[in-house]
């Protein structure tokens, strides 16, 4: 357009010249044709970097309102649910609206810590590992059966906040008809606006051996005849953490690949449900992630503390059996890094 504009002033001017009028009119022809040039263009530039800059202001907000974590407190009122359980009454609470969220993730991921920090917060009821008992997901429907029981504030246990709850739910572990049913699930999470917390461990190796390690103790029972998935103290850590398990080599790059595999299709199933991702060792390199979190569930920001204890620490080398193997197997993979990392 400043092209063509530009063409026609031109002609104009050609036009003036070939009729061999005074210098003066020249002049004032060529000045004329300067001003309007000058002012045409200003006002092509002006509206081109104010539309750049609108672009730029519509991305920016879309980027941040995609943000797991992030919503703004604007929309969350969307989201909230105002339950009315049959086992009780919520009193003076009835008007307080609660947030549903479940937690997906796999054994030995450190659900069972996240959830003891949750827990801490005066207004979260995080119910525990329910579906670990097989005739709550023996169908979609017993499944469904035990979801409104949950969201109904009807679902009671030692963490219950019961009236004053502002956010209710549970951990759902992958291999507990999560994935059988995700089409009943998703549909019911959509429904029911329930949040989503994908809560998984980068290190596979690591998640390995503690699997490992805590099949072996269910058998054995190292803490005095008793068997315990997670500690409190260092002592009981120490004592767990002696036994080395043994892993296979030969098909451990297969079982890590399945091991991811299952993660993304979890993923897959349950992408479009408002949803957050977090992964172990970021929780514990950096504990601002649990704002995020208590933003994500619409809470009043709390410091969220646990008595768990870490069984595994420091380097793999001193947890694995057959270390050499292990090492050789992965080494110059793209699962190298594992042998390396502290989480």
């Amino acid at each position: 357009m400043v092209e063509d504009m530009s063409c026609f002033l031109y002609k104009d001017i050609l036009v003036i010249t070939s009729t061999k009028k005074s210098p003066m009119l020249l002049r004032s022809a060529v000045l004329l044709f300067s001003m309007v040039s000058v002012i045409f263009i200003f006002c092509v530039c002006i509206k081109q970097i104010t539309t750049d800059a609108r672009t730029k202001f519509m991305e920016s907000n879309v980027i941040h309102n995609l943000t797991p974590g992030r919503l703004k407190q604007t929309h969350i009122p969307n989201i909230l649910n105002y339950p009315e359980p049959l086992s009780f009454n919520r009193n003076e609470c009835a008007p307080n609206p609660v947030m549903f969220f479940a937690i997906l993730s796999n054994q030995r991921s450190g659900s069972g810590w996240f959830e003891t920090l949750l827990n801490s917060h005066i207004n979260v009821s995080s119910n525990g590992e329910i579906f670990s008992v097989k005739e709550r997901r023996q169908n979609a429907s017993s499944v469904l059966q035990t979801l409104d029981r949950v969201y109904n504030l009807d679902w009671l246990s030692s963490a219950s906040k019961n009236e004053c709850s502002a956010a209710v739910g549970f951990k759902w572990m992958l291999n507990q008809g999560l994935m059988d049913h995700h089409k009943e699930i998703e549909e019911y999470f959509k429904r029911r606006n329930v949040s989503v917390i994908f809560l998984f461990r980068r290190n596979l190796l690591r998640r390995m051996v503690s699997m490992l390690a805590n099949s072996y103790d269910s058998h054995a029972k190292l803490l005095n005849g008793t068997h315990k998935s997670h500690v409190h103290s260092a002592e009981e850590a120490d004592i767990l953490s002696k036994y080395k398990p043994f892993i296979n080599s030969t098909s451990l790059l297969k079982d890590l690949k399945d091991m991811e595999m299952k993660s993304a299709k979890a993923l897959q199933y349950y992408n479009s449900s408002r949803h957050m991702i977090l992964h172990y060792e970021d929780l514990m390199r950096n504990h601002t992630k649990l704002k995020d979190v208590q933003e994500f569930l619409g809470l009043p920001e709390m410091e969220l503390t646990s008595r768990q204890v870490k069984i595994h620490k420091g380097p793999l080398s001193d947890h694995i059996q057959n270390w050499d193997d292990v090492n050789k197997a992965l080494t110059g993979t793209e699962y190298e890094s594992f042998l390396e990392a502290d989480y």
